[in-house]
């Protein structure tokens, strides 16, 4: 069981990326996937997630209405999109997978306690 997440690389702020999440040895689709970031000197915090079940998404405050979570269930691949990036968003993010959907307050929950499989990184940095 492996994950891999690609996409990442050196972007100017305001600009965008899409980052990929992909797996061997099982299939996304029956997953909860989330989207984690880790800023040197910082937590690995949880930034995007999406449900196995209903498809429900969770994005942090830090960015939302930026950010979009997805799935493409004929690629087995999910995807997030990074719009208007900046400076802060400078990290090494990295996708994981779930076997059990959590839900908090009626939103999947996206902390890192409820992902079981999690792949090796790929750096992003905003700088101009």
């Amino acid at each position: 069981v492996q994950l891999q997440a690609s996409g990442g690389g050196l972007v100017q702020p305001g600009g965008s990326l899409r980052l990929s999440c992909t797996a061997s040895g099982f299939t996304l689709d029956l997953y909860g996937i989330g989207w984690f970031r880790q800023a040197p000197g910082k937590e690995r915090e949880g930034i995007s997630c999406i449900s196995s079940s209903d498809r429900s998404t969770y994005y942090a405050d830090s960015v939302k209405g930026r950010f979009t979570i997805s799935r493409d269930n004929a690629n087995d691949t999910v995807y997030l999109q990074m719009n208007s990036l900046k400076p802060e968003d400078t990290a090494v993010y990295y996708c994981a997978a779930g076997e059990i959907d959590y839900y908090t307050d009626g939103e999947v929950s996206c902390h890192i306690v409820g992902y079981d499989y999690w792949g090796q990184g790929t750096q992003v940095t905003v700088s101009s």
